[in-house]
């Protein structure tokens, strides 16, 4: 039987072949399919990346992260700026409402009109409660306003008045230019001396035109004594200050004034350094 045996001869031989081929036809697909190699510079990425190859299911090299974009910064606009806004805005809306008469246009300032006025209620009760709260921001505290703290404050400030002005005598003396026409000389005569009296000054009246005065019946006439002080040369009635210890003159004031006047603005020129009053 010969034949029988020459058949299965070439189906073994056969398969043979099949088997030799196989592993270079798995290798040339596994090639094709294989990821291309990964360049790196790292030691251990190039043992797994190039000698492994295993590219195609590690990373070889760390992904970039995204860019974020970075946005800019909102700009806030200035307080000033937007009250700039409501202000033109309200304009705006009121010659809207002037020109355009509509029910609609004038709602709509009377609206906005509306709260600007609660804005500005806010801030003046806020305004309240911060000087109420700090004391250094009250100024009532210097210069009451209710009627209590008036008299109050009132008493106490004659007190300390009339303390000056009771020593005023040592150092100072009265100047007073006048003139026989001068109708407003006539009335504050009178006030004058009765001021230096009370608080023992004395006091020099000097005519400018040369006239009498029967409240000061030893005046002199006036030899340029005005412009050698500084003073206005055509206005009367002129009060001055004498300071015999620094030999300067001081101003008090022009026209009439009442004698509490008179010894309050002595008072403060005498005593009270500027801003310290007010």
């Amino acid at each position: 039987m010969p034949a029988p045996a020459n058949k299965a001869a070439r189906r073994l031989l056969t398969a043979c072949l099949t088997l030799s081929l196989a592993p270079s036809a798995f290798s040339t697909s596994a090639q094709a399919q294989e990821p291309p190699l990964v360049t790196t510079s790292d030691r251990q990425d190039s043992f797994y990346c190039e000698e492994r190859r295993l590219g195609y299911w590690f990373y070889c090299s760390k992904p970039r992260p995204p860019e974020m974009e970075v946005e800019a910064p909102a700009v806030t606009p200035s307080a000033t700026s937007q009250l700039d806004a409501i202000t033109a805005n309200l304009r705006e809306l009121k010659a809207k409402a002037i020109l355009e008469p509509t029910p609609a246009n004038v709602t709509a300032y009377i609206r906005f009109q509306r709260a600007q006025l609660d804005r500005a209620s806010l801030f003046s009760d806020v305004w309240q409660r911060a000087i109420w709260q700090d004391p250094d921001l009250d100024y009532t505290l210097q210069r009451p306003v209710s009627t209590l703290g008036k008299r109050q404050w009132q008493d106490s400030r004659n007190a300390e008045r009339n303390a000056v002005m009771a020593q005023l005598s040592e150092r100072y003396g009265l100047f007073f230019f006048f003139a026989q026409s001068c109708g407003a000389c006539e009335v504050m005569s009178p006030i004058v001396q009765s001021v230096a009296s009370t608080w023992h000054i004395t006091v020099r009246a000097i005519s400018t035109d040369g006239g009498p005065s029967r409240h000061f019946p030893n005046y002199t006439v006036e030899t340029n004594q005005r412009s050698r002080m500084g003073l206005e040369p055509k206005v009367t009635p002129a009060v001055v200050l004498w300071d015999a210890l620094k030999g300067q003159p001081i101003p008090i004031g022009y026209g009439v004034m009442s004698a509490d006047e008179l010894q309050d603005r002595i008072y403060l020129l005498t005593s009270k350094d500027a801003g310290r009053d007010y």
